[in-house]
């Protein structure tokens, strides 16, 4: 699995649906934005108890477009990693049972979007101001749990060789 992840508004949508087309696979769109917007659509906001469903809802997503990936490849537009992540941010913690499964699904390989690219708004986007603690947080993250990781950043092109790049390395793209 590839997992492309990061900050809110770094490309990762973008380059998750590209990389999947590029190499002949099936992506996973996030989870949690479909979760966020269908919840703002009710007039509601998001709050701590979301976060197990999210969790599932996400878990639900992978399982389901796992048979259908490509020489045991699928792109991950954000994973549980995301969700422990946020979840820290937002309410100070994590149930213990998502940092687990995040732990026992990590990916193959991490793809960091950077933050080097200008914000775009969105409803379900709200803290433009806090993208380097974020983006911190996803770098202590993903290293606590031992993930391979390639930072992605600079123009669309520059992040595109990397990420193509980083992909075709992969053992199973060999």
């Amino acid at each position: 699995m590839v997992v492309v992840t990061g900050s809110e508004s770094t490309g990762k949508t973008t380059l998750a649906s590209d990389l999947a087309r590029e190499f002949g696979t099936v992506w996973v769109p996030e989870y949690s934005q479909m979760y966020a917007v269908e919840q703002l659509e009710l007039g509601r906001t998001l709050e701590s108890t979301d976060v197990e469903p999210i969790a599932r809802g996400e878990i639900a997503a992978i399982d389901a477009a796992l048979p259908t990936a490509r020489n045991e490849l699928i792109v991950l537009d954000t994973d549980l990693v995301s969700t422990v992540v946020y979840a820290n941010h937002y309410y100070g913690s994590c149930p213990r049972w998502i940092e687990e499964a995040a732990r026992s699904r990590l990916g193959d390989l991490y793809l960091l979007c950077d933050i080097d690219v200008p914000w775009v708004a969105a409803a379900f986007r709200d803290r433009p101001h806090l993208r380097a603690e974020i983006q911190g947080l996803f770098i202590d993250t993903l290293a606590s749990f031992g993930a391979r990781v390639v930072g992605v950043r600079g123009t669309w092109a520059e992040r595109w060789e990397i990420a193509r790049g980083a992909v075709r390395h992969l053992s199973f793209r060999a």
